[in-house]
């Protein structure tokens, strides 16, 4: 009798222990969920398969690629570099000189239209080898101070141009300090062109990242000025060319846009421009160019995405092809899907 009571004994403190051990025991209750064992897709990439898909993809992609490059070819871009021809033949042993100098920089250009241009004629300035993407350049600003109108003394990251003649200059950093300050003029037929600058920037920039309330102080009041001054009595929300230049640039070379000309020029047209050539880029061998562009429904002139689409559509049209000379010259027997582990053993256990 004894011996029962024990045993009975040591099996209930033996149940105790497990159920004490499972309750502490941080194994999450077993359920297909938590184990992995839901249902998934598990493709068989059959030949069949590969084949349709890579064939699928060229029908698809080729089309746009075509589409996208007639898009492309429909731009007329005119492009004149002017940064060389500019500097009067005397001063070109020492351009830097002469652009640093108070001489007259004047100069004219004639361009002819090569094909018909509807308008908006997108008017853009291209730089190139200048770096807007390097590190110190991109930090010297103040977003607060360009915003906020009680900001104007926020000027801690704008060094070196953060104050003159100990006030605080506003909009202060490198890159407003640098604003681009050549300027265009267009006439045909001896009839001036308007250049339209209004809306020539990004309308979230203009009114989330620039004030209205924030005028211009103190802006290239230093010793050596940079490039463009700025109107104080316009606040710097209207001020799209500083807007315009202030969004940097990833790449060394870029565009940015200076006006729209809102009439069509037509094949043949001579057009007169009359450019201020004032913005130093010799000092870094730099190269500049006035660009007249118009617009397709994709945008500016741009080859590289239709030979982009082209040339993965034609190489998976070629996948396509070879799988299928491939799979009729010497096919290949398939395994059996029932041997599989998913189909042998579905719910795991």
């Amino acid at each position: 009798m004894s011996s029962n009571t024990a045993s009975s004994s040591t099996a209930n403190a033996g149940s105790a222990d497990s159920s004490s051990t499972r309750r502490n025991s941080k194994r999450p209750k077993y359920s297909r969920f938590t184990q992995q064992e839901l249902p998934a897709c598990k493709p068989i990439l059959t030949p069949k398969w590969v084949i349709t898909a890579f064939l699928l993809v060229g029908i698809v992609f080729v089309p746009i690629g075509v589409a996208s490059l007639f898009a492309s070819r429909d731009v007329v871009e005119i492009v004149d570099r002017y940064e060389t021809i500019c500097i009067p033949q005397a001063n070109r042993t020492d351009k830097v000189a002469f652009i640093q100098s108070s001489a007259d920089k004047t100069c004219n250009r004639t361009i002819r239209v090569p094909k018909h241009m509807k308008h908006p004629i997108y008017v853009y300035y291209q730089l190139d080898n200048f770096y807007q993407n390097h590190r110190r350049y991109v930090k010297s600003r103040s977003d607060e101070q360009l915003k906020n109108a009680n900001s104007a003394s926020e000027t801690t990251d704008c060094k070196p141009e953060d104050s003159a003649h100990g006030m605080p200059i506003v909009p202060c950093g490198l890159i407003a300090w640098s604003l681009f300050n050549d300027t265009y003029s267009f006439s045909r037929n001896n009839q001036q062109l308007t250049v339209n600058k209004k809306d020539i920037s990004w309308k979230s920039d203009r009114e989330h990242k620039f004030g209205k309330g924030v005028f211009p102080k103190n802006f290239q009041n230093n010793t050596l000025i940079g490039g463009a001054k700025l109107n104080e009595s316009i606040p710097l929300s209207q001020q799209e060319d500083l807007i315009v230049w202030m969004r940097t640039a990833a790449l060394p070379t870029f565009r940015k846009l200076y006006g729209k000309i809102e009439v069509d020029l037509q094949e043949g047209d001579q057009i007169h421009v009359t450019l201020e050539n004032n913005y130093n880029t010799y000092s870094f061998s730099g190269k500049k160019k006035l660009v007249l562009s118009t617009t397709s429904w994709l945008g500016g002139k741009n080859d590289f995405l239709g030979i982009a689409y082209l040339t993965v559509g034609g190489l998976c049209f070629f996948l396509a092809l070879s799988f299928t000379v491939v799979y009729l010259v010497k096919p290949r027997r398939l395994g059996d899907p029932s041997y599989l582990s998913w189909n042998r053993n579905p719910g795991g256990h």
